[in-house]
Parts: structure tokens; C-alpha cells; sequence
């Protein structure tokens, strides 16, 4: 007859348990949030990277020509 309680987990198989359980839900947790941070830091311009340079030429976008 096979056995249907094999007994209490050790403490290091409870951890191992736990880990295997809701580690991937952790890193998933982790990535999404790094992505969206990093989607956040994009999506505002630098003012390093912004030309305050009245010279400069204005270029359309959809036709990377400057205006005239």
C-alpha cells in the first residue's frame, strides 16, 4: 500500500518549495517593472539632448527634409 502522507518538509524543502512556487512571479514582477521604468525615462526628453539652437534647421519628420 503506498503511503498517502509521506510526512512534514524539511525546512530547506519548504524554502526550495516557496522559491519554486513564486520566484518566476518575482522576476516577471521585477522585469515588468524595469521595463516600464525604462519606457518612462525614454518617452522624456534629455535637455542634453534638446538643441535650444535657433540655427538649426527644422526637418519634417515624414520626410526628413528641412522646411522651407
Amino acid at each position: 500500500m503506498i503511503p498517502l502522507h509521506m510526512g512534514a518538509l524539511h525546512p530547506f524543502e519548504q524554502a526550495l518549495t516557496l522559491l519554486l512556487a513564486f520566484g518566476p512571479f518575482v522576476v516577471l514582477g521585477v522585469v515588468i517593472w524595469r521595463r516600464r521604468r525604462e519606457e518612462d525615462d525614454s518617452a522624456v526628453p534629455d535637455e542634453d539632448h534638446v538643441s535650444s539652437d535657433a540655427t538649426s534647421p527644422v526637418v519634417d519628420p515624414e520626410r526628413r527634409e528641412p522646411l522651407s
